[in-house]
């Protein structure tokens, strides 16, 4: 009986696979095919393998070779249908894969071009900045004045000196755009433009010493305020517009062998500002 079995185990083997592959088949194909190779092994009784007449026994093998068949039937089936679905799912992740690489292109390309407009704008943004500090320093270099008296405190006669003596305004009331110097009595202008310079004196009367001051630009003399009274207060006063260039100085000298008085009621002064710029 163990021969027998062995032997139809290698007629089935032979018949299954004898194409290197598996075909669905029936199962009466394969009963039909099984009873004919057992026929055959019966009419050679010279050969390996002989079969008894047992019908029972063959039917039984039969019964369970066609059900082993039926499984793989079922399982090459179930094999298929998932290797179909599993080849829509690789198809839809593939296209939904293309779908978010088209959108990171152009998420890219549109951060690029932000990254652009970006660079424009802090470029843009810069220059406006600069302009506007530009503005703001033209702006406080047109803001120009400036006021000052002779004497800080107290009440005080200089002079005579027997020369020439350049006069400091130490009482500054007003100094927009820090132009004038109260150090050194200089006024330095920030710009090139028109300015206006006003300057008054005063002194008590003298026989010999009058009271009078130069108005100086560059070292040059232009125009001066000068009084000459033996006794009682005097004072005089004058002004001048000047064109200036960036850098031009401009101040006041005591007029040689002359008096000159202030005190807290402020007779001296000079004064200036800026008119419009060139």
């Amino acid at each position: 009986m163990e021969m027998t079995m062995k032997c139809l185990s290698l007629l089935l083997l032979t018949c299954c696979f004898s194409t290197g592959q598996l075909q669905p088949e029936s199962d009466n194909e394969v009963i039909q095919t099984l009873s004919q190779a057992a026929s055959q092994q019966r009419k050679q009784p010279n050969a390996s393998c002989q079969l008894q007449t047992h019908p029972e026994d063959i039917q039984a093998v039969l019964r369970e070779m066609s059900a082993s068949l039926a499984v793989l039937k079922v399982e090459m089936r179930y094999l298929k249908e998932e290797n179909q679905a599993q080849a829509v799912k690789l198809r839809e992740q593939s296209s939904t894969l293309e779908a978010q690489k088209a959108d990171l292109d152009k998420l890219t390309k549109q951060a690029q071009t932000h990254a652009g407009e970006l660079v424009i704008i802090k470029a843009q943004t810069n220059s406006t900045e600069s302009q506007v500090e530009d503005l703001k320093r033209e702006g406080r270099a047109k803001q120009v004045a400036f006021s000052a008296s002779l004497l800080a405190s107290g009440s005080a006669t200089l002079g005579p000196y027997n020369t020439h003596t350049q006069l400091i305004f130490r009482n500054v009331l007003t100094n927009i755009g820090n132009a004038y110097k109260p150090d050194t009595g200089l006024f330095i202008a920030p710009v090139r433009g028109a300015y206006h310079f006003e300057f008054y004196i005063a002194a008590h009367g003298h026989p010999n010493h009058a009271t009078g001051a130069v108005l100086v630009k560059n070292g040059q003399h232009f125009f001066i305020a000068y009084e000459h009274q033996q006794n009682s207060f005097v004072s005089a006063a004058n002004g001048i517009t000047l064109l200036l260039e960036v850098g031009d100085t401009v101040f006041l000298r005591q007029w040689i062998n002359t008096r000159m008085f202030d005190n807290g009621n402020r007779h001296t002064t000079f004064s200036g500002h800026l008119l419009f710029t060139m």
